[in-house]
């Protein structure tokens, strides 16, 4: 195995995979820990339903080739959307995600049904929902661009990080410490927009939640500290993501599903470890 890992590491689009699954695993994660804390885990079914939309929508205009231009505005645009709507009282922000991710699939399906611009709708839907072959098919230009907005979500997230930590816990006293709470969470919601567009690629759009919930839920099993959890996190997710995406190469499976295949057994393990530490409270 490790002589054919070693003759598939010679093409350059096994390389761009790697390093685009890692960079996205591990953006994903760290805004993952976040998400996950503040409750808003959900927001990554929601954004990538609409991401899903968006590409359909690009599919259709015949952009694909340039699909990001409109994936990812539509996809921020969304998140705000949902941020703000969210702290309405007559319709819920778990009502509004449902009603989101319900519309932008159907509508999506439908626009790809009817503009007969593939051949293959039932192929191209489902290579779009788990993200079955599309990883390994990006060009240098997709990989830089995943590599410069992978850096700007860590250079940010790294530069906020107190702030991120205060509006996680306690929004009311970050607030009256003088922290901007709403531009934070704006922010965190556009950065989690910008990375479920990136893992799109990765691991499709059904499955873009599992970045995001799984290493954060397996770091929490052993660790208290926010930071020790985010470090755990990225770090579980970034392995996971390279050890499924190798076994994906080597043995034929679907990349996403044998990354998330591997965030599960690792979840399982490191909850496993926690009962038995008696860390889980």
């Amino acid at each position: 195995m490790i002589a054919d890992l070693m003759m598939y590491l010679q093409y350059p689009f096994v390389r761009y995979a790697l390093i685009t699954g890692v960079l996205i695993s591990l953006t994903a994660s760290i805004l993952g820990v976040t998400l996950v804390l503040k409750r808003y885990s959900h927001i990554g079914d929601g954004l990538s339903h609409v991401a899903f939309g968006a590409m359909c929508a690009a599919t259709v205009l015949k952009l694909a080739d340039q699909k990001m231009i409109v994936i990812l505005p539509v996809t921020v645009l969304a998140a705000v959307l949902l941020l703000k709507g969210g702290k309405q009282k007559r319709v819920g922000g778990d009502a509004q995600i449902a009603m989101i991710s319900a519309g932008a699939l159907a509508v999506g399906y439908l626009l790809m049904n009817v503009s007969g611009t593939s051949s293959n709708v039932a192929g191209d839907v489902c290579s779009t929902l788990f993200g079955a072959t599309s990883i390994l098919t990006l060009k240098a230009g997709e990989v830089w661009l995943c590599v410069f907005l992978s850096a700007f979500v860590l250079i940010v997230y790294v530069l906020l990080y107190s702030r991120i930590f205060a509006v996680t816990f306690d929004e009311d006293f970050a607030k009256a410490e003088g922290i901007r709470a709403d531009q934070i969470n704006l922010m965190l919601a556009a950065a989690s927009a910008l990375i479920i567009v990136l893992a799109m690629n990765l691991v499709g759009s059904l499955l873009i939640s599992a970045l995001i919930v799984f290493p954060a839920v397996s770091a929490m099993a052993m660790f208290r500290s926010f930071r020790n959890v985010t470090i755990c996190a990225a770090v579980i997710s970034v392995c996971c993501a390279l050890g499924g995406m190798i076994a994906a190469i080597l043995l034929g499976t679907p990349v996403g599903s044998t990354i998330v295949a591997a965030d599960i057994i690792v979840w399982a393990l490191m909850s496993a470890a926690g009962r038995l530490l008696g860390r889980r409270a």
